[in-house]
């Protein structure tokens, strides 16, 4: 599927790559279909709601698109209807599993200060491992508090969600004695219980280790 980040969940994918790796992989209606969508949304940028056109094309992009390609062509449209705080909460709020995913990749993209963070939050409070990886992706790591931070490191052990996909996790987990606190805890919970330890927590684990010299 493609991705609106790249790596191992550290990074964001620039929007340029997002564009030109569809326009190698899309066919030919689809790449019609997702130019028309985008001057939709340009034309009508700023202009959100109750509920404007370029919100239609996001229910129309997995079908349009392909869903392997419809987490990136929605971020797209997000970006090109530069849709506020307000407009991605209607999204996520009214939306299906995979609309509220491309809200969350796109967070880092449209909103560049902790105004989202309730979409965040709620992300990672649902079992949706889809969800949860969204959610701990490069806004989170630039705006959720430490206490928050940790607890979504945590909901993905939890989870079974790949420790890859938390953004900036070799530089926030650092030095940092409360995860590794909570993450001898949780592995104590599991040992007693007689169920496996996450091999992911023992690499978060050592995360925490780590000299902050390093940084």
């Amino acid at each position: 599927m493609t991705q609106p980040r790249t790596g191992p969940g550290t990074s964001l994918t620039p929007l340029d790559d997002l564009r030109t790796h569809l326009t190698a992989h899309l066919t030919e209606p689809a790449r019609a279909w997702l130019a028309r969508a985008l001057d939709e949304a340009a034309a009508r940028s700023g202009s959100h709601g109750p509920i404007s056109a370029w919100e239609l094309r996001l229910a129309e992009a997995g079908r349009r698109c392909g869903t392997d390609h419809a987490d990136a062509v929605r971020v797209l449209i997000l970006h090109a209807a530069q849709a506020d705080p307000d407009a991605l909460t209607r999204v996520y709020r009214q939306g299906t599993a995979a609309e509220r995913r491309a809200v969350l990749h796109a967070l880092p993209h449209l909103v560049p200060g902790p105004d989202a963070l309730p979409l965040v939050e709620d992300a990672l409070r649902t079992n949706d491992t889809r969800l949860v990886a969204a959610a701990v992706g490069p806004y989170a790591a630039r705006h959720l508090d430490a206490h928050n931070w940790r607890h979504a490191v945590l909901k993905c052990l939890f989870t079974g969600v790949p420790v890859d996909a938390v953004a900036d996790l070799h530089h926030r987990a650092r030095a940092d004695t409360e995860l590794a606190r909570m993450l001898d805890d949780y592995a104590a919970e599991r040992t007693a219980a007689g169920r496996p330890v996450p091999e992911d927590l023992h690499r978060v684990l050592a995360l925490t280790a780590s000299e902050a010299k390093e940084s």
